[in-house]
Protein backbone atom coordinates (compact mmCIF):
# COMPACT_ATOMS: atom_id res chain seq x y z
CA UNK A 1 0.00 0.00 0.00
CA UNK A 2 1.37 3.39 -1.03
CA UNK A 3 1.71 6.03 1.62
CA UNK A 4 0.44 9.63 1.19
CA UNK A 5 4.07 10.67 0.86
CA UNK A 6 4.47 8.46 -2.23
CA UNK A 7 1.33 9.94 -3.81
CA UNK A 8 2.64 13.44 -3.16
CA UNK A 9 5.95 12.65 -4.84
CA UNK A 10 4.17 11.19 -7.86
CA UNK A 11 1.92 14.24 -8.17
CA UNK A 12 4.87 16.62 -8.00
CA UNK A 13 6.74 14.59 -10.62
CA UNK A 14 3.80 14.67 -13.05
CA UNK A 15 3.31 18.42 -12.53
CA UNK A 16 7.00 19.07 -13.21
CA UNK A 17 6.85 16.99 -16.39
CA UNK A 18 3.80 18.89 -17.68
CA UNK A 19 5.41 22.25 -16.91
CA UNK A 20 8.62 21.26 -18.67
CA UNK A 21 6.64 20.12 -21.72
CA UNK A 22 4.73 23.41 -21.85
CA UNK A 23 7.94 25.43 -21.70
CA UNK A 24 9.45 23.31 -24.45
CA UNK A 25 6.41 23.86 -26.66
CA UNK A 26 6.33 27.62 -26.08
CA UNK A 27 10.05 28.17 -26.55
CA UNK A 28 10.04 28.05 -30.39
CA UNK A 29 7.08 30.47 -30.47
CA UNK A 30 8.87 33.01 -28.31
CA UNK A 31 12.03 32.56 -30.33
CA UNK A 32 10.13 33.01 -33.60
CA UNK A 33 8.63 36.25 -32.27
CA UNK A 34 12.13 37.54 -31.54
CA UNK A 35 13.32 36.56 -35.02
CA UNK A 36 10.31 38.23 -36.66
CA UNK A 37 10.91 41.36 -34.61
CA UNK A 38 14.53 41.41 -35.70
CA UNK A 39 13.60 40.86 -39.35
CA UNK A 40 11.02 43.67 -39.49
CA UNK A 41 13.48 46.60 -39.81
CA UNK A 42 15.23 44.81 -42.68
CA UNK A 43 11.87 44.18 -44.38
CA UNK A 44 10.83 47.83 -43.95
CA UNK A 45 14.15 49.02 -45.35
CA UNK A 46 13.79 46.76 -48.39
CA UNK A 47 10.25 48.05 -48.99
CA UNK A 48 11.38 51.69 -48.71
CA UNK A 49 14.21 51.03 -51.14
CA UNK A 50 11.78 49.48 -53.62
CA UNK A 51 9.31 52.38 -53.33
CA UNK A 52 12.09 54.94 -53.74
CA UNK A 53 13.30 53.16 -56.87
CA UNK A 54 9.76 53.20 -58.32
CA UNK A 55 9.78 57.02 -58.11
CA UNK A 56 13.38 57.42 -59.29
CA UNK A 57 14.53 58.55 -55.84
CA UNK A 58 17.47 57.74 -53.62
CA UNK A 59 16.88 56.16 -50.21
CA UNK A 60 17.68 59.39 -48.38
CA UNK A 61 15.22 61.29 -50.57
CA UNK A 62 12.49 58.79 -49.73
CA UNK A 63 13.31 59.13 -46.04
CA UNK A 64 13.02 62.93 -46.32
CA UNK A 65 9.65 62.57 -48.08
CA UNK A 66 8.36 60.44 -45.21
CA UNK A 67 9.58 63.00 -42.67
CA UNK A 68 7.93 65.83 -44.60
CA UNK A 69 4.59 63.99 -44.69
CA UNK A 70 4.73 63.58 -40.92
CA UNK A 71 4.92 67.35 -40.52
CA UNK A 72 2.72 70.32 -41.55
CA UNK A 73 2.89 69.42 -45.26
CA UNK A 74 1.28 66.07 -44.57
CA UNK A 75 -1.43 67.71 -42.48
CA UNK A 76 -2.37 70.26 -45.14
CA UNK A 77 -1.88 67.92 -48.12
CA UNK A 78 -2.06 64.30 -46.92
CA UNK A 79 -2.27 62.73 -50.39
CA UNK A 80 0.76 64.32 -52.03
CA UNK A 81 2.93 62.04 -54.13
CA UNK A 82 6.66 61.95 -53.29
CA UNK A 83 7.83 64.07 -56.23
CA UNK A 84 5.32 66.85 -55.61
CA UNK A 85 6.08 66.90 -51.89
CA UNK A 86 9.84 67.02 -52.41
CA UNK A 87 9.47 69.60 -55.18
CA UNK A 88 7.38 71.90 -53.00
CA UNK A 89 9.89 71.60 -50.17
CA UNK A 90 12.98 71.73 -52.43
CA UNK A 91 15.97 73.34 -50.73
CA UNK A 92 17.64 74.56 -53.93
CA UNK A 93 16.68 75.44 -57.50
CA UNK A 94 18.62 72.39 -58.66
CA UNK A 95 16.51 70.11 -56.45
CA UNK A 96 13.31 71.75 -57.69
CA UNK A 97 14.29 71.20 -61.33
CA UNK A 98 15.24 67.58 -60.64
CA UNK A 99 11.89 66.74 -59.05
CA UNK A 100 9.98 68.60 -61.77
CA UNK A 101 11.77 66.59 -64.47
CA UNK A 102 11.16 63.31 -62.63
CA UNK A 103 7.48 64.14 -62.29
CA UNK A 104 7.11 65.02 -65.97
CA UNK A 105 8.69 61.68 -66.88
CA UNK A 106 6.45 59.80 -64.42
CA UNK A 107 3.31 61.54 -65.70
CA UNK A 108 4.27 60.81 -69.31
CA UNK A 109 4.67 57.09 -68.52
CA UNK A 110 1.38 57.06 -66.64
CA UNK A 111 -0.47 58.84 -69.46
CA UNK A 112 0.93 56.40 -72.02
CA UNK A 113 -0.30 53.44 -69.97
CA UNK A 114 -3.70 55.00 -69.38
CA UNK A 115 -4.24 55.80 -73.04
CA UNK A 116 -3.14 52.31 -74.08
CA UNK A 117 -5.65 50.81 -71.68
CA UNK A 118 -8.34 53.26 -72.80
CA UNK A 119 -7.88 52.06 -76.39
CA UNK A 120 -8.26 48.44 -75.25
CA UNK A 121 -11.28 49.45 -73.17
CA UNK A 122 -12.90 51.19 -76.16
CA UNK A 123 -12.45 48.12 -78.36
CA UNK A 124 -13.98 45.89 -75.69
CA UNK A 125 -16.84 48.34 -75.18
CA UNK A 126 -17.73 48.41 -78.88
CA UNK A 127 -17.68 44.63 -78.99
CA UNK A 128 -19.71 44.03 -75.83
CA UNK A 129 -22.01 47.08 -75.73
CA UNK A 130 -22.22 48.57 -79.23
CA UNK A 131 -25.47 50.43 -78.51
CA UNK A 132 -24.34 52.16 -75.30
CA UNK A 133 -22.33 55.36 -75.02
CA UNK A 134 -18.79 54.72 -73.80
CA UNK A 135 -17.38 56.50 -70.78
CA UNK A 136 -13.78 57.66 -70.67
CA UNK A 137 -11.85 56.01 -67.86
CA UNK A 138 -10.82 58.26 -64.98
CA UNK A 139 -7.47 59.81 -65.80
CA UNK A 140 -7.44 58.61 -69.40
CA UNK A 141 -9.22 61.49 -71.13
CA UNK A 142 -7.38 62.97 -74.07
CA UNK A 143 -8.12 66.42 -72.65
CA UNK A 144 -5.80 66.01 -69.66
CA UNK A 145 -7.49 68.83 -67.79
CA UNK A 146 -5.47 68.29 -64.65
CA UNK A 147 -2.18 68.74 -66.49
CA UNK A 148 -3.35 71.55 -68.74
CA UNK A 149 -2.29 69.76 -71.90
CA UNK A 150 -5.16 70.70 -74.21
CA UNK A 151 -6.99 73.75 -75.55
CA UNK A 152 -10.29 71.84 -75.84
CA UNK A 153 -13.19 73.12 -73.81
CA UNK A 154 -13.82 71.33 -70.54
CA UNK A 155 -17.41 71.42 -69.31
CA UNK A 156 -18.09 70.64 -65.64
CA UNK A 157 -21.65 69.68 -64.75
CA UNK A 158 -23.61 67.91 -62.03
CA UNK A 159 -26.87 65.98 -61.80
CA UNK A 160 -30.18 67.77 -61.18
CA UNK A 161 -28.82 71.02 -62.60
CA UNK A 162 -31.09 72.54 -65.29
CA UNK A 163 -28.52 75.25 -66.18
CA UNK A 164 -25.96 72.46 -66.75
CA UNK A 165 -28.31 70.68 -69.14
CA UNK A 166 -29.09 73.88 -71.02
CA UNK A 167 -25.41 74.81 -71.43
CA UNK A 168 -24.48 71.38 -72.78
CA UNK A 169 -27.38 71.49 -75.25
CA UNK A 170 -26.19 74.91 -76.49
CA UNK A 171 -22.62 73.70 -76.98
CA UNK A 172 -23.71 70.59 -78.85
CA UNK A 173 -26.09 72.56 -81.07
CA UNK A 174 -23.22 74.90 -81.96
CA UNK A 175 -21.08 71.92 -83.02
CA UNK A 176 -18.52 72.58 -80.29
CA UNK A 177 -16.10 69.81 -79.33
CA UNK A 178 -15.72 69.47 -75.57
CA UNK A 179 -14.86 67.14 -72.72
CA UNK A 180 -17.69 66.78 -70.23
CA UNK A 181 -16.84 66.10 -66.59
CA UNK A 182 -19.60 65.08 -64.21
CA UNK A 183 -18.98 66.22 -60.65
CA UNK A 184 -20.36 63.80 -58.07
CA UNK A 185 -20.69 60.85 -60.47
CA UNK A 186 -19.14 58.51 -57.88
CA UNK A 187 -17.35 56.71 -60.72
CA UNK A 188 -20.74 55.29 -61.78
CA UNK A 189 -20.78 54.83 -65.58
CA UNK A 190 -24.55 54.27 -65.63
CA UNK A 191 -25.13 57.56 -63.83
CA UNK A 192 -23.21 59.61 -66.38
CA UNK A 193 -24.66 57.74 -69.39
CA UNK A 194 -28.20 58.33 -68.15
CA UNK A 195 -27.47 62.02 -67.69
CA UNK A 196 -26.03 62.25 -71.21
CA UNK A 197 -29.08 60.52 -72.66
CA UNK A 198 -31.40 62.81 -70.70
CA UNK A 199 -29.65 65.88 -72.06
CA UNK A 200 -29.69 64.49 -75.59
CA UNK A 201 -25.96 64.12 -76.24
CA UNK A 202 -25.52 62.51 -79.65
CA UNK A 203 -23.99 59.00 -79.26
CA UNK A 204 -22.24 59.43 -82.63
CA UNK A 205 -20.34 62.43 -81.28
CA UNK A 206 -19.31 60.40 -78.26
CA UNK A 207 -18.06 57.55 -80.43
CA UNK A 208 -15.95 59.96 -82.50
CA UNK A 209 -14.80 61.74 -79.32
CA UNK A 210 -16.14 65.08 -80.48
CA UNK A 211 -17.70 64.94 -77.03
CA UNK A 212 -16.19 62.81 -74.28
CA UNK A 213 -17.96 61.71 -71.10
CA UNK A 214 -15.74 61.68 -68.02
CA UNK A 215 -15.96 61.24 -64.29
CA UNK A 216 -14.72 64.40 -62.58
CA UNK A 217 -12.47 62.47 -60.13
CA UNK A 218 -11.40 65.69 -58.39
CA UNK A 219 -10.48 67.70 -61.50
CA UNK A 220 -12.94 70.51 -60.77
CA UNK A 221 -11.18 71.27 -57.51
CA UNK A 222 -7.72 70.76 -58.98
CA UNK A 223 -7.98 73.46 -61.66
CA UNK A 224 -8.90 76.13 -59.11
CA UNK A 225 -11.78 77.80 -60.96
CA UNK A 226 -14.30 79.54 -58.69
CA UNK A 227 -18.07 79.76 -59.01
CA UNK A 228 -21.08 77.55 -59.54
CA UNK A 229 -21.70 74.83 -62.10
CA UNK A 230 -21.99 74.57 -65.02
CA UNK A 231 -18.48 75.73 -65.79
CA UNK A 232 -17.15 75.93 -69.34
CA UNK A 233 -13.40 76.46 -69.11
CA UNK A 234 -10.37 76.57 -71.35
CA UNK A 235 -6.66 76.82 -70.61
CA UNK A 236 -5.23 80.24 -71.45
CA UNK A 237 -1.52 80.84 -70.85
CA UNK A 238 -1.35 78.09 -68.27
CA UNK A 239 -4.47 79.16 -66.41
CA UNK A 240 -7.98 77.74 -66.65
CA UNK A 241 -10.57 80.44 -67.35
CA UNK A 242 -14.32 80.43 -67.76
CA UNK A 243 -15.54 80.92 -71.31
Amino acid sequence: MKTPFVYLVLALTIAATVATSAVAQNAPTAESRIVRSQDRPATDAALDESLARDWGLQAEEWARYRRLMQGPLGVYSPNLDPLTALGIEARTDQERRRYAELQVQAEARRAEKLLAYQRAYDIAWKRLHPTLQPVVLAGASGSNVASGASSRLAVFVKAECPPCEQRVKQLQAAGTAFDLYMVGSRQDDTRIRQWAAQVGIDPAKVRTRTITLNHDAGRWLSIGVQGELPAVVREVNGQWLRQ
